[in-house]
């Protein structure tokens, strides 16, 4: 007997990338930061009292919440702190979506569809051009706007301009922002708009420039308006989601500027060196505002994408393939660090 209800049968759950459980594979195929967090991070964890495991985290995570305000120069009651950038945005499609029509782009995060399935939201989905950009004339008098910006997988950024445009096409309806990459891109963060437009949320993580993505932190900044109805969602569904010590960590690493600057400057230069060496091989690479590549491999010795992803995959290096319209003949590579990478090159120079 089947005891599940139909929205449970009827779920196609987001896929991640493998997980391999033995050794010396190289993993560039999850968007992890390939460098520790900041030395703060872990001064942070030695120092903290174990004695306080006993006790319920802040429920609201005020300290990171005033450590977040302070790094961006706005109110703490303006931030909202989640278990990861995928609660947060799932509490925001439950929150401002639900039973909405809402725009976002046909190739973006795997988990938007996935979740406007699971809380009755209808994703119109805009095709993205040949260049897989954006078209912001697209975004209008909608009930709602979920962009990743810079999107993924395509690596592709809008500038703040084009997000001020779609925010005043679209004054009716939420518009989110989910910068989980905007640290690796030369364009700018949509937060400083968040105090000129009340219906704009941003929402990041601390798993890629943070490199925490084993601690599962995340954020919205927006109107005290939009942080309160995210907060009362979550407290119907979980008033203690971010336990004390991933908000110890994620507050110290926030505060280290000097070290996050210079570990994402290291990721964006060998990125662009990692780019140049396989357009030198015959490859197409698109320009990219994040710590991947997405690549249209060429040949002689591959046919196809999935071949390309077999022959890394039967030499332990581990990327993203997708047997799916539009995507099918790319690969998109995280950057590792410039080992990694030269590993990577030599497998395809194979």
């Amino acid at each position: 007997m089947n005891f599940l209800t139909k929205k449970a049968r009827d779920l196609v759950p987001y896929v991640a990338g493998i997980q391999p459980n033995e050794p010396n594979w190289i993993k560039l195929n999850t968007n992890e930061n390939p460098y520790p967090p900041s030395p703060k991070v872990v001064v942070a964890i030695k120092n903290f009292p174990l004695e306080n495991l006993r006790l319920y985290p802040p429920s609201d995570s005020t300290g990171l919440q005033n450590a977040i305000a302070n790094r961006y120069n706005v109110s703490p009651a303006s931030i909202f702190c989640g278990n990861g950038s995928d609660e947060v945005l799932a509490l925001a499609y439950q929150t401002f979506f639900s039973g909405k029509t809402v725009l976002t782009p046909d190739i973006s995060y795997g988990f938007y569809p996935v979740w406007a399935n699971m809380y009755d939201v209808n994703s119109q989905e805009i095709p993205v051009d040949e260049n897989f950009k954006i078209g912001v004339s697209s975004y209008i008098n909608a009930e709602g706007v979920i962009l990743a910006n810079p999107n993924a997988p395509t690596a592709q950024a809008l500038s703040l301009a084009e997000v001020e445009q779609i925010l005043q096409n679209n004054p009716s309806g939420v518009v989110l922002i989910d910068e989980a990459y905007i640290d690796f891109s030369t364009e700018k963060s949509a937060i400083p708009l968040t105090e000129k437009y009340e219906n704009l949320l941003v929402v990041q993580t601390f798993s890629k420039s943070h490199a925490l993505a084993g601690q599962r932190v995340g954020f919205a900044v927006g109107n005290p308006a939009l942080i309160e109805g995210l907060q009362r969602m979550k407290n119907a569904f979980n008033s203690y989601p971010l336990d004390a010590i991933s908000q110890t960590a994620a507050a110290a690493a926030i505060s280290d500027i000097e070290y996050w600057d210079a570990m994402r400057k290291k990721v964006i230069a060998t990125r662009e060196n990692t780019r140049t060496a396989l357009q030198k091989m015959g490859h197409k690479v698109l320009e990219s505002h994040t710590n991947f590549i997405l690549i249209k491999p060429a040949g002689p010795r591959f046919r196809t994408a999935q071949e390309w992803y077999e022959h890394l995959l039967a030499n332990k290096i581990l990327i993203r393939y997708w047997n799916k319209p539009r995507l099918h003949e790319l690969l998109r590579v995280t950057i590792g660090t410039d080992r990694e990478m030269e590993a990577f090159l030599q497998c395809m120079k194979q």
